[in-house]
Protein backbone atom coordinates (compact mmCIF):
# COMPACT_ATOMS: atom_id res chain seq x y z
CA UNK A 1 0.00 0.00 0.00
CA UNK A 2 1.17 4.01 -0.83
CA UNK A 3 0.30 6.95 0.82
CA UNK A 4 -1.08 9.36 -1.91
CA UNK A 5 -0.38 13.83 -1.27
CA UNK A 6 -0.55 15.49 -4.22
CA UNK A 7 1.60 18.66 -4.08
CA UNK A 8 -0.95 21.20 -3.90
CA UNK A 9 -2.18 19.68 -0.62
CA UNK A 10 -0.32 21.19 2.41
CA UNK A 11 0.40 18.59 5.09
CA UNK A 12 2.37 19.06 8.15
CA UNK A 13 5.36 16.52 8.61
CA UNK A 14 4.27 16.16 12.13
CA UNK A 15 0.74 14.78 11.32
CA UNK A 16 0.55 11.00 10.87
CA UNK A 17 -1.15 9.74 7.33
CA UNK A 18 -2.02 5.82 7.56
CA UNK A 19 -0.95 3.06 4.70
CA UNK A 20 -3.22 3.21 1.76
CA UNK A 21 -4.62 6.98 2.68
CA UNK A 22 -4.94 9.60 0.22
CA UNK A 23 -4.89 13.70 -0.13
CA UNK A 24 -6.16 15.40 -2.66
CA UNK A 25 -5.66 18.97 -3.84
CA UNK A 26 -5.23 22.27 -1.55
CA UNK A 27 -6.39 20.16 1.55
CA UNK A 28 -4.50 20.62 4.54
CA UNK A 29 -3.37 18.73 7.65
CA UNK A 30 -1.95 19.51 10.47
CA UNK A 31 0.29 18.96 13.09
CA UNK A 32 -0.26 15.98 14.87
CA UNK A 33 -3.09 14.98 13.24
CA UNK A 34 -3.26 10.97 13.00
CA UNK A 35 -5.19 9.49 9.75
CA UNK A 36 -5.83 5.91 9.69
CA UNK A 37 -5.45 3.61 6.85
CA UNK A 38 -7.30 3.88 3.72
CA UNK A 39 -8.90 7.60 4.39
CA UNK A 40 -9.63 10.20 1.76
CA UNK A 41 -9.43 13.84 2.35
CA UNK A 42 -10.86 15.69 -0.44
CA UNK A 43 -10.19 19.29 -2.46
CA UNK A 44 -9.94 21.44 -0.13
CA UNK A 45 -10.29 19.70 3.13
CA UNK A 46 -9.27 21.25 6.58
CA UNK A 47 -8.06 18.34 9.14
CA UNK A 48 -7.62 20.25 12.50
CA UNK A 49 -4.00 20.19 14.68
CA UNK A 50 -4.21 16.71 16.80
CA UNK A 51 -7.73 15.68 15.08
CA UNK A 52 -7.96 11.70 15.44
CA UNK A 53 -9.54 9.79 11.96
CA UNK A 54 -9.61 6.06 11.85
CA UNK A 55 -9.40 3.92 9.16
CA UNK A 56 -11.65 4.23 6.02
CA UNK A 57 -13.06 7.73 7.19
CA UNK A 58 -13.42 9.80 4.08
CA UNK A 59 -13.48 13.87 4.50
CA UNK A 60 -15.13 14.99 1.29
CA UNK A 61 -14.02 18.29 -0.67
CA UNK A 62 -14.19 21.89 1.83
CA UNK A 63 -15.64 20.46 4.46
CA UNK A 64 -13.67 21.46 7.98
CA UNK A 65 -12.77 19.15 11.00
CA UNK A 66 -11.56 21.22 13.59
CA UNK A 67 -9.58 20.18 16.67
CA UNK A 68 -10.08 18.07 18.86
CA UNK A 69 -12.36 16.41 17.05
CA UNK A 70 -12.49 12.42 16.74
CA UNK A 71 -13.69 10.22 14.02
CA UNK A 72 -13.91 6.80 14.31
CA UNK A 73 -13.07 4.03 11.46
CA UNK A 74 -15.40 4.45 8.53
CA UNK A 75 -17.01 7.91 9.45
CA UNK A 76 -18.18 9.82 6.34
CA UNK A 77 -18.64 13.90 6.39
CA UNK A 78 -20.32 15.50 3.65
CA UNK A 79 -19.10 18.53 1.43
CA UNK A 80 -18.65 21.47 3.50
CA UNK A 81 -19.46 20.10 6.56
CA UNK A 82 -17.93 21.94 9.73
CA UNK A 83 -17.31 20.29 12.98
CA UNK A 84 -16.95 23.24 15.25
CA UNK A 85 -14.91 23.42 18.51
CA UNK A 86 -15.74 26.97 19.98
CA UNK A 87 -18.48 27.37 22.69
CA UNK A 88 -18.14 31.01 22.92
CA UNK A 89 -16.72 32.19 19.60
CA UNK A 90 -15.39 35.54 19.45
CA UNK A 91 -12.40 37.48 18.30
CA UNK A 92 -11.17 39.44 20.75
CA UNK A 93 -11.38 39.51 25.21
CA UNK A 94 -13.78 41.35 26.84
CA UNK A 95 -10.89 43.87 26.91
CA UNK A 96 -10.48 43.93 23.17
CA UNK A 97 -7.27 42.30 22.85
CA UNK A 98 -7.29 39.70 20.31
CA UNK A 99 -7.69 36.28 21.34
CA UNK A 100 -5.02 33.53 21.37
CA UNK A 101 -5.36 30.05 21.51
CA UNK A 102 -4.87 30.49 25.28
CA UNK A 103 -7.87 32.50 25.67
CA UNK A 104 -10.34 29.53 25.03
CA UNK A 105 -10.88 25.78 25.57
CA UNK A 106 -11.35 23.91 22.59
CA UNK A 107 -14.57 21.38 22.58
CA UNK A 108 -14.62 18.39 19.92
CA UNK A 109 -17.00 16.59 18.08
CA UNK A 110 -16.77 12.87 18.40
CA UNK A 111 -18.06 10.84 15.71
CA UNK A 112 -18.31 6.81 16.32
CA UNK A 113 -18.07 4.03 13.81
CA UNK A 114 -19.71 3.94 10.16
CA UNK A 115 -21.66 7.43 11.47
CA UNK A 116 -22.46 9.99 8.60
CA UNK A 117 -22.69 13.64 8.20
CA UNK A 118 -24.33 15.22 5.03
CA UNK A 119 -23.15 18.20 2.67
CA UNK A 120 -23.14 21.41 4.47
CA UNK A 121 -24.09 20.23 8.15
CA UNK A 122 -22.79 21.70 10.75
CA UNK A 123 -22.03 19.85 14.31
CA UNK A 124 -21.56 22.90 16.81
CA UNK A 125 -18.86 21.12 19.92
CA UNK A 126 -19.29 19.35 21.78
CA UNK A 127 -21.43 16.72 20.60
CA UNK A 128 -21.31 12.77 19.89
CA UNK A 129 -22.90 11.64 16.87
CA UNK A 130 -23.51 7.70 17.58
CA UNK A 131 -22.65 4.90 15.48
CA UNK A 132 -24.40 4.56 12.23
CA UNK A 133 -26.33 7.28 13.13
CA UNK A 134 -26.99 9.59 9.61
CA UNK A 135 -26.75 13.77 10.17
CA UNK A 136 -28.58 14.99 6.84
CA UNK A 137 -27.44 17.73 4.29
CA UNK A 138 -27.72 21.12 5.65
CA UNK A 139 -28.79 19.99 9.23
CA UNK A 140 -27.28 21.83 12.54
CA UNK A 141 -26.63 18.94 15.04
CA UNK A 142 -26.67 20.65 18.66
CA UNK A 143 -27.15 18.16 21.35
CA UNK A 144 -25.73 13.88 20.84
CA UNK A 145 -27.21 12.03 18.22
CA UNK A 146 -27.90 8.45 19.30
CA UNK A 147 -26.73 5.19 17.46
CA UNK A 148 -28.76 4.67 14.12
CA UNK A 149 -30.57 8.01 14.79
CA UNK A 150 -31.53 9.94 11.40
CA UNK A 151 -31.88 13.75 12.15
CA UNK A 152 -32.51 16.32 10.06
CA UNK A 153 -33.36 20.14 10.46
CA UNK A 154 -32.15 23.40 12.45
CA UNK A 155 -31.58 22.48 14.76
CA UNK A 156 -31.43 19.02 13.90
CA UNK A 157 -33.97 16.35 15.19
CA UNK A 158 -34.84 12.59 14.73
CA UNK A 159 -36.89 11.50 12.29
CA UNK A 160 -36.03 8.01 12.37
CA UNK A 161 -33.40 4.90 12.01
CA UNK A 162 -31.13 4.14 9.47
CA UNK A 163 -29.15 0.74 9.31
CA UNK A 164 -25.93 -0.28 8.34
CA UNK A 165 -26.21 0.61 4.50
CA UNK A 166 -27.57 4.38 5.54
CA UNK A 167 -31.08 3.97 4.25
CA UNK A 168 -34.49 4.64 6.39
CA UNK A 169 -35.17 2.11 8.22
CA UNK A 170 -39.04 1.29 7.48
CA UNK A 171 -41.55 0.49 10.86
CA UNK A 172 -42.77 -2.79 10.91
CA UNK A 173 -44.53 -2.64 13.77
CA UNK A 174 -44.03 -3.85 17.57
CA UNK A 175 -41.07 -1.54 17.65
CA UNK A 176 -39.52 -3.32 15.36
CA UNK A 177 -37.63 -1.52 12.05
CA UNK A 178 -36.55 -3.42 8.42
CA UNK A 179 -33.54 -2.01 6.52
CA UNK A 180 -35.10 -2.28 2.69
CA UNK A 181 -31.71 -2.35 1.30
CA UNK A 182 -30.69 -5.43 3.35
CA UNK A 183 -33.23 -6.85 4.98
CA UNK A 184 -31.74 -6.04 8.14
CA UNK A 185 -34.16 -6.75 10.84
CA UNK A 186 -33.78 -3.86 14.46
CA UNK A 187 -35.50 -3.44 17.55
CA UNK A 188 -35.77 -0.59 19.57
CA UNK A 189 -33.48 -0.86 22.64
CA UNK A 190 -32.01 1.97 25.36
CA UNK A 191 -33.19 4.93 23.37
CA UNK A 192 -31.42 3.31 19.95
CA UNK A 193 -32.04 0.18 17.65
CA UNK A 194 -29.99 -3.21 17.67
CA UNK A 195 -30.03 -5.71 15.03
CA UNK A 196 -31.69 -8.72 15.86
CA UNK A 197 -31.44 -12.52 14.58
CA UNK A 198 -33.18 -13.94 12.03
Amino acid sequence: MTIRVVDTADVSEEATIGEGSSVWHLAQIRENAVLGKNCIIGRGAYIGEGVLLGDNCKIQNYALVYEPAKLADGVFIGPAAVLTNDLYPRAINPDGTQKSASDWDHVGVTLEKGSSVGARAVCVAPVTIGKWATVAAGAVVTKDVPPHALVVGVPARQIGWVGFAGVKLEDIGGGRWACPATGDIFEECDSTIRKVDA
